[in-house]
Formats: structure tokens, C-alpha cells, sequence
């Protein structure tokens, strides 16, 4: 694993020496319809959050370029109008790939670490865990003027639950849409 990320790193800020001219940094922000998936599910509804956060879009050849991104990422479930809010520091490595000039598809990883876990203005942080895996995948489309849209699709593959004695197991998922600007 160890070797596996040290390439990665060595590729990307090889990428970012060759191309370095070409980054562009960014913001974005805009809605996640988040909900949890797994057991005991069934009668959790989505709930409403915000997103938002810097990028920087790193060249590798004309078609294909490397998105770190650095976002707050508001999460979480809700029962009968209980809601119970989860907000992330996420991470997503995404790497986009250009159809045609502006409009790209994404895929890649993303680590999440929890910021805060609160139902009805109670601290439950103790009741999940700090750190969150998932894999994104979405569509872009950006200007020339750089400001840009997104649509993506966050898939938590880690149990969020972390709850002495019990089995239950919860995935979260979100529906991500933005807006942002490329500087």
C-alpha cells in the first residue's frame, strides 16, 4: 500500500511539474441530497445539505486531467423529522476525462474525516467513526469563462457506525450538485 501511494505521489506532482503553467484552482459549493444505506435503513429519509470547498484541475494530456479537492460536506439522515447531521472534511482525488470541449466525466476515491455528528443539537460524534472511504463518479461541464457545473454521485464504502456491541452497518450516499469558478 505504502508503494502504491508513493507512485501515485511521484505521477501526480510529475504531472503538476510538466504541466504546472496549465493548474487551475477553484471554488464550488452548492446541494448534497444525502442519505444512509445498509441495515435497518428502511425508514431513514434524505436530508438536505450544503457543499463547498477549493480544487485545483491538473493537466496530464488534453483529454484527460487529475481534480484533488479539499470540500465540507454536509451528510446525514433523518427520522421521522429527526435529523441527524454529519458534516465531512472530505477529500476526493477525481480523475476527469473531457468528451468534448468542456464536458467531462469523473471518477475516483475520497476519504471523509467527521468534523461533527449532532441529532436535534445533541453531540453524537462518539457514535460514528472519524474517517469515511467512498468512491465518487459525476459529470462536469465547464465554461470558458471558468465558471463550471457538476453532478456527482458520493458512495461511502466504510460502515459509519461505531456503536460498542453492535452489528448494525451504514454506508452513506449523496447526490452532489455545484456550481464553482476556476480562477
Amino acid at each position: 500500500m505504502k508503494k502504491l501511494l508513493l507512485v501515485t505521489a511521484v505521477a501526480i506532482f510529475g504531472a503538476v511539474n510538466l504541466h504546472a503553467q496549465d493548474l487551475q484552482f477553484g471554488v464550488k459549493g452548492g446541494l448534497n441530497f444525502a442519505n444512509v444505506m445498509g441495515d435497518q435503513s428502511e425508514n431513514k429519509d434524505l436530508v438536505t445539505a450544503f457543499n463547498f470547498g477549493g480544487m485545483v484541475e491538473i493537466p496530464i494530456s488534453e483529454k484527460f486531467s487529475v481534480q484533488p479537492e479539499i470540500m465540507f460536506s454536509g451528510n446525514g439522515f433523518s427520522i421521522n423529522e429527526d435529523v441527524t447531521a454529519l458534516n465531512y472534511l472530505d477529500i476526493p482525488v477525481m480523475a476527469k476525462y473531457y468528451l468534448t470541449k468542456g464536458l467531462s466525466i469523473e471518477a475516483g476515491p475520497q476519504i471523509g474525516f467527521l468534523l461533527s455528528a449532532k441529532t436535534e443539537d445533541i453531540d453524537v460524534k462518539d457514535s460514528y467513526n472519524n474517517v469515511n472511504f467512498g468512491l465518487s463518479t459525476g459529470v462536469g461541464y465547464k465554461l470558458d469563462n471558468g465558471i463550471n457545473f457538476g453532478a456527482r454521485y458520493n458512495l461511502g464504502l466504510s460502515n459509519i457506525n461505531d456503536i460498542d456491541g453492535s452489528s448494525i452497518k451504514n454506508r452513506l450516499g449523496a447526490l452532489q450538485l455545484s456550481v464553482g469558478y476556476f480562477f
